[in-house]
């Protein structure tokens, strides 16, 4: 068993930055891969990127060169640094851990980007 802790989402206006955080725990939780995926209004959950421990990152295009994604693995944290935030980064963002066949959601947490 899983358990997901977000924090960080928030209203900023355009151009702006944002941090989101998630943190994994359960006993004796080894993480491989942890990723963010987001979901507007009336649009499908998308990926927007990913990271191993070994540090390989995958972004969506539409993110690439403005968000970066970075783990702690001892904490077992996920971060997503995003900068120059546009009103289409508008979603509700979620922390995803695939982990012993089965996916964990985090709760979500709201980013809203103002024009």
């Amino acid at each position: 068993q899983v358990q997901l802790a977000e924090s960080g989402g928030g209203l900023v206006q355009a151009g702006g930055s944002l941090t989101l955080s998630c943190a994994a725990s359960g006993n004796d939780v080894s993480i491989n891969y942890m990723a963010w995926y987001r979901q507007a209004p009336g649009k499908q959950r998308e990926l927007v990127a990913g990271i191993a421990t070994s540090g390989r990152t995958n972004y969506a295009d539409s993110v690439k060169g403005r968000f970066t994604i970075s783990r702690d693995n001892a904490k077992n944290t996920v971060y997503l640094r995003m900068n120059s935030l546009e009103p289409e980064d508008t979603a509700v963002y979620y922390c995803h851990v695939p982990y012993r066949g089965l996916i964990y959601w985090g709760q979500g947490t709201q980013v809203t980007v103002s024009s």
